[in-house]
């Protein structure tokens, strides 16, 4: 099993403007924290927060989780990826996903197209260009014709693949440095990860882990339902919660959702859903929980500390450090 590596949060915090969040950083890093993450839904784009914190914490590693490979030209990741890595040396690691077709196709209007082989192209083309070697080649789903990296990273930059089921977790480990995992149980993890280290006892696994530290398990229920229901009547994220077995759980939700009775879906959403993917209760039990994930393979958690049931996510994501 893979080491423990650090201890990461997601950035930029809770829905305060990035030029305001420098205190937030830098008490994060005195914290404890080794890892810094970004995201990139339909909030701030992967980088940007990264580039501030590069400078505003330098002990930090900075991780995006994830930028999608449809939404930018291949070159323009590897060329973004240089950047950071020049801002930030030896301590930055890309994390590339395919996304999902929501945010592919319905928020950026570009076809979501044979996502399993976008992503291995993508991954063997940064790959290439991060070396400074001209890349010419035609690949599956687009060609390069001559492009040489100008600006090449003075250090290696780890590459992880976002990862849900057995393919994308088999190219993780295969030809990635490691996947990224998010949306699961830390019982979840005991399956999924040796998928990824069966090709390396070196791969890392990052975990975006939900968490809202409150001993209102109620509001906590109630309000955790809308965002998993957000994800999970995602068609590839079904999938994967299919996979994983949850299907007679959530099978109420989605017929209901597909009904358009969004009230009665997230009625259907059992408690034991809800406390499988959400960590809640007070700091002490969400770190215990948080401790399964790493248990059970996961080298790098990255705390998604969400602000509901009146939680302060600061304060919280403060009291989220290992003691």
């Amino acid at each position: 099993m893979n080491a423990y590596r650090g201890y990461g949060i997601t950035i930029p915090l809770d829905r305060v403007p990035l030029h305001e969040q420098r205190s937030w950083i830098e008490d994060l890093a005195a914290a404890g924290y080794t890892d810094a993450w970004s995201a990139e839904t339909d909030g701030t784009d992967a980088f940007t927060p990264l580039a501030l914190t590069s400078q505003w914490a330098p002990s930090l590693r900075l991780g995006t989780a994830i930028v999608p490979a449809f939404t930018r030209g291949p070159a323009l990741i590897a060329q973004s990826a240089a950047s950071l890595a020049s801002a930030a040396p030896g301590r930055f690691v890309l994390g590339l996903g395919t996304s999902s077709d929501v945010i592919v196709s319905r928020w950026n209007g570009i076809a979501f197209d044979e996502p399993y082989k976008r992503m291995r192209d993508t991954l063997r083309f940064v790959r290439a260009a991060l070396t400074g070697e001209k890349v010419t080649e035609t690949y599956d789903t687009f060609s390069i014709r001559g492009f040489r990296l100008t600006a090449v990273p003075s250090e290696p930059v780890p590459i992880l693949v976002a990862a849900l089921r057995e393919g994308m977790l088999n190219l993780a480990g295969r030809e990635g440095d490691g996947a990224i995992i998010n949306w699961l149980s830390a019982d979840d993890v005991a399956r999924v990860a040796p998928i990824v280290q069966a090709h390396g006892d070196d791969k890392e696994i990052v975990a975006r882990i939900f968490v809202v530290p409150s001993e209102d398990a109620e509001t906590v229920r109630a309000q955790g339902r809308f965002a998993i229901a957000a994800y999970l009547n995602v068609p590839v994220y079904r999938a994967f919660h299919e996979w994983l077995g949850r299907g007679p759980q959530l099978q109420g939700m989605w017929d209901a959702w597909a009904a358009g009775d969004r009230a009665k879906a997230l009625e259907l959403i059992p408690d034991e859903v809800v406390d499988a993917l959400i960590v809640h209760g007070s700091p002490e039990q969400c770190r215990a929980h948080i401790q399964r994930y790493v248990d059970n393979g996961v080298t790098t958690p990255a705390l998604a500390v969400l602000g509901m049931a009146g939680v302060d996510v600061r304060t919280a994501s403060l009291e989220l450090v290992p003691r």
